[in-house]
């Protein structure tokens, strides 16, 4: 659980390939809270420390085949 520590706010969030999910907002209780403003449907969504596969400079990297949460992605990315 080392990573744990190493994780801030404002970090990127990525899939395992480097594909932007979101912003962290805080980490509380073994979960990764992602900030709404990032999100399709303007609510929080939660991804497990279980789930980091690493953290690497300013950037989050969720292992493969990580369930995401229903809404989860930019609206950068919904309106391309």
């Amino acid at each position: 659980m080392l990573e744990r520590f190493r994780i801030k706010e404002h970090m990127e969030v990525t899939d395992c390939k480097g594909q932007h999910l979101g912003t962290v907002d805080e980490v509380d209780d073994g979960k990764i809270k992602l900030t709404k403003s990032d999100s399709k449907d303007d609510m929080h969504h939660f991804l497990s420390m279980d789930d980091v596969e690493k953290v690497d400079d300013n950037r989050v990297y969720m292992k493969e085949g990580t369930r995401l949460p229903e809404g989860l992605g930019t609206k950068a990315v919904e309106s391309a």
